[in-house]
């Protein structure tokens, strides 16, 4: 249980204990036959062995009131995407597995790429972007939700306090974003966001002028979670980052459309467990998708780079200049700040019990403030606006035939492959 405090300018959602999930279950349910519910889910070929996997299908296939799955595939050959059919044909749902790397889908990216109405680069984004277009050629969506595939502790209760505020008659939500403790046998995981993101956000406060876009990020207590809903309205007219910067990029659309009043974020679970980084990074499923250029080519190190640009490039949508002497004040605040929160999370740690290496806790600061320095730098002295993806709205005003065409090739993919 939770307390029930309200910071910054988004409404938090607490989970107070006093709901039954056989009740929340059934006004989900009751409401997903006004707002059908599409649920994407951005995979990878490699989770589809992971311990996390097939549980979570089995989970899914267990709610009623999802009206239909969209299943984007990374990295899969032929075998990668029959096994991937297999696995998810046990959802009793209407569900549509998109291969991202067969010659079909492959050809439509490369024809959009050369008018620009494509990703410039792979990535999350790219896949969830891909799947967007599948839930608008489809049109049978008034409510959508994004979640990660590598979770283990997944119960059908937490996809239903995501979607129920955007359910809700009486809301007025638009977006939701799940908030959650990031802890896994009994170690404090969520360093990203905990040593990065966090102190690099209050370090951008205090070197910047007022900013309300810095106060509304500020005010998400998981703002990296892959968790989120909105309405259809809303999530056609995403320009999404197709790099590690998708969830602050997700963010920076929701402040630039809609009034903070229509966003939120809930409290979805008391511990969730999913995929860690590994820290230094070995190996990553990101990592071969660009040279490694220093810190920031490396699987972690790339992610907190994409991360930091993300941050920047919204920043200069709003008008602010970054120059290099502005980025070096921002790296020298940024680790003072997060040296002071060391200290909290230890204390936290300490209380509940949970394991907190400060030997790592400290080298991931070190890790991290040069991601800073290196995206900073980049940003600056490099051509970092144009990595936003056009919105399913605009590539079918220009091409209204592509959606037809994605729809037919995910069903020709799967009449091809389903039960070889």
């Amino acid at each position: 249980m939770s307390d029930f405090f309200q910071n910054g300018i988004v409404t938090t959602l607490h989970d107070l204990g006093g709901r039954s999930e056989a009740s929340l279950a059934a006004a989900v349910a009751e409401q997903a036959q006004r707002l059908p519910l599409t649920l994407v889910l951005p995979c990878l070929h490699a989770e589809l062995r992971g311990p996390a996997l097939e549980p979570f299908v089995r989970q899914l296939a267990t709610i009623p009131w999802l009206n239909e799955i969209v299943i984007g595939l990374d990295r899969a050959d032929t075998a990668g995407f029959r096994e991937a059919l297999a696995l998810f044909s046990q959802l009793p749902q209407p569900h549509h597995l998109i291969w991202n790397d067969g010659p079909r889908v492959t050809a439509l990216i490369k024809d959009l790429g050369h008018q620009q109405l494509a990703p410039a680069e792979r990535g999350k984004g790219h896949n969830i972007w891909l799947c967007l277009g599948l839930v608008q050629a489809l049109g049978r969506a008034e409510v959508v939700a994004l979640h990660d595939c590598d979770v283990v502790s997944f119960t059908p209760r937490m996809l239903a306090r995501l979607v129920y505020p955007l359910l809700h008659p009486d809301s007025g939500f638009v977006f939701a974003k799940a908030y959650y403790p990031r802890i896994s046998a009994g170690v404090m995981y969520g360093r990203v966001s905990r040593l990065f993101v966090t102190p690099l956000l209050r370090a951008l406060r205090r070197c910047l002028p007022p900013s309300r876009y810095l106060e509304f990020l500020d005010s998400f207590r998981y703002p990296l979670a892959g968790e989120c809903a909105m309405r259809w309205s809303a999530a056609r007219r995403l320009h999404l980052p197709s790099d590690w910067g998708m969830e602050i990029g997700v963010l920076t659309e929701m402040f630039r459309d809609h009034s903070t009043r229509q966003l939120c974020q809930v409290d979805i679970a008391e511990a969730y467990d999913h995929k860690h980084q590994p820290f230094p990074p070995e190996t990553d499923h990101e990592a071969d998708q660009e040279p490694d250029h220093g810190v920031g080519g490396s699987g972690l190190g790339r992610m907190g780079r994409d991360i930091a640009l993300g941050l920047f490039r919204g920043l200069a949508a709003q008008g602010q200049v970054l120059d290099l002497a502005l980025v070096r004040s921002l790296a020298t605040a940024y680790q003072r700040i997060v040296l002071d929160l060391l200290d909290s999370y230890a204390a936290d740690a300490a209380l509940n019990g949970l394991r907190l290496d400060r030997g790592e806790e400290t080298r991931a600061v070190s890790f991290f403030a040069a991601c800073l320095l290196e995206a900073g730098r980049s940003f600056v002295q490099e051509d970092q606006l144009s990595r936003l993806t056009p919105t399913w709205d605009e590539v079918s005003q220009r091409r209204p035939e592509v959606l037809s065409r994605l729809a037919a090739a995910v069903a020709a993919d799967r009449a091809d492959h389903a039960g070889a």
